[in-house]
């Protein structure tokens, strides 16, 4: 999931801590449930629970050859694929080579599924094995939904600031949607219409009319920008926003913020203080619990009480790194994943930050967290 400031997500991440947690609890019902130390070289981003299937599906990024010098060992290229794990074992179950890309999206009717990449990679669930490709043009894919109102994905890209739309039963382009900002996480409400939310650093969220592609309104935030997650409770009509800073020009240290608005008109109902910055976000209608995960290693809880009144309910420490969430509907379980890496260097003389610990080898590792 690319970023529209590195150097602010970053010192989001640093200080979400010391800017939530002051005023949230931090113990509650939630807890890491389990922890499935896979491995696998190469990047991730986005982490896909297919519920119906019961398969959980994470793309990682490709990894370059470097040859052996006098001190480090030689490391071998590591194409880009998908790989794929059974969602209630944690156990693998294989990959989909030459794929790869930020994220995943399957429909459970034709039982297809879409790789965000350029070109997406269409697949058969069952066999994983390509369909065929799809080029999407210009498009820089990042997001990726799915919505069953009438079986289409919708591709989100940055550069571009539109969404795809593929008919997920042939994989053919029907049309792009403007959507006036840089979108990163949708949701839908399987009725006709979607919520994009965008990242600029005035952030928004705009809805869409999927029967004509059209947006239809653009829901402002003020000062609060940089969000990447969110959640919706389509019984209620509530939209939760996970944002990485506040303040115009942006405080410091930045102040995550939750901002919970009205899918009808836009209304903001609250805000609500987060733990980290934020890379996703999800709902439980189950338990009427929001859900929003930071590169921190934390996971922010939001209790609905009522349609009009919402609090932090518990932030938990999960991984260092596990920022993206997905969730299962079945066993109401959060996942997220993230690696293991080396201490970080320290600061350059005269200011300016370190850079992260290079990553443990084999140190993968998917969680489950759950009551």
């Amino acid at each position: 999931m690319s970023r529209f400031s590195a150097a602010v997500l970053t010192c989001a991440i640093a200080f979400g801590v010391a800017a939530g947690s002051a005023q949230t609890p931090a113990s509650g019902p939630y807890k890491i449930l389990k922890t499935a130390r896979v491995g696998g070289d190469g990047g991730f981003d986005y982490i896909y629970a297919d519920v119906d299937g019961r398969r959980l599906y994470i793309p990682r990024g490709g990894t370059r050859a470097v040859p052996a010098t006098a001190t480090t060992p030689e490391v071998v290229a590591t194409p880009g694929r998908i790989t794929v794990f059974n969602l209630d074992t944690l156990a693998p179950v294989g990959e989909i080579p030459d794929t790869g890309g930020n994220g995943v999206a399957v429909d459970p009717k034709s039982g297809h599924g879409f790789s965000s990449s350029s070109p997406v990679s269409m697949f058969d669930t069952k066999t994983l094995t390509v369909i065929k490709k799809i080029d999407v043009g210009t498009a820089r894919p990042d997001g990726i939904l799915f919505d069953s109102f009438n079986d289409r994905v919708y591709v989100f890209s940055h550069p571009t600031k539109n969404a795809v739309v593929i008919d997920s039963k042939d994989g053919a382009v029907v049309g792009t949607i403007d959507l006036g900002g840089v979108p990163e996480q949708a949701v839908a409400d399987g009725k006709g219409t979607m919520w994009a939310v965008m990242q600029d650093a005035q952030g928004s969220i705009t809805a869409v009319d999927v029967k004509t592609m059209k947006a239809t309104a653009h829901y402002p935030f003020g000062d609060i920008g940089g969000c990447n997650g969110l959640a919706l409770d389509a019984k209620n009509h509530v939209l939760f926003a996970a944002c990485a800073i506040s303040g115009n020009p942006p405080v410091q240290p930045p102040k995550p913020t939750m901002v919970i608005m009205s899918a009808v008109d836009g209304k903001i109902l609250t805000t609500l203080p987060l733990a980290g910055g934020s890379d996703g976000a999800a709902f439980n209608p189950d338990t009427m619990e929001a859900f929003s995960t930071h590169g921190n290693g934390t996971l922010t809880v939001v209790k609905e009480k009522s349609p009009t009144s919402f609090e932090v309910e518990q932030d938990l420490q999960t991984m260092n790194g596990a920022r993206t969430i997905t969730f299962d509907s079945k066993t109401n379980h959060i996942l997220t994943m993230s690696i293991e890496r080396g201490p970080a260097t320290p600061p350059p003389p005269g200011g300016g930050r370190g850079t992260p610990g290079t990553p443990v080898p084999g140190s993968f590792t998917i969680l489950v967290v759950g009551k």
